[in-house]
């Protein structure tokens, strides 16, 4: 892939899940974790979020579910913020929650509806530290 997938990836990245939160990953890395964060952003967001054919709310959909299904609490918070930002309402958001409860189980349902809460406070609280 190289250089240019890599840097269409950060900018991605970045456009989704916050510079804020990208930056201070990719500055925790260390030689261990650096190969991790240099994969996920060339080939999870240079490669295939940056891909035709699905746009970002889309995506953001798709996410939600196989994370919820995969019991991801930390990757599920982080793409219910996202999700936010790439058009999903709240509504839209728990919906997609109660059908990986049917497909996945209920523990898994419950357990992503109390991430996803958890996710909304925190996008509340950030909204009104920002308003003052």
């Amino acid at each position: 892939m190289g250089q240019d997938t890599f840097d269409k990836g950060m900018k991605l990245r970045k456009q989704v899940l916050g510079a804020d939160y990208v930056e201070k990953s990719m500055a925790a890395a260390d030689d261990f974790s650096r190969p991790m964060q240099e994969l996920s952003t060339e080939y999870c967001w240079g490669y295939v979020w940056n891909r035709p054919g699905l746009e970002l709310r889309e995506r953001s959909i798709i996410n939600i579910a196989m994370i919820s299904a995969l019991n991801r609490p930390h990757e599920l918070k982080l793409h219910v913020k996202a999700a936010l930002g790439n058009g999903l309402t709240r509504e839209q958001i728990r919906e997609i929650i109660l059908q990986v409860a049917v497909y996945c189980g209920v523990p898994a349902g419950i357990d992503s509806t109390r991430i996803a809460r958890e996710a909304f406070a925190e996008v509340d609280a950030a909204n009104a530290a920002q308003k003052g």
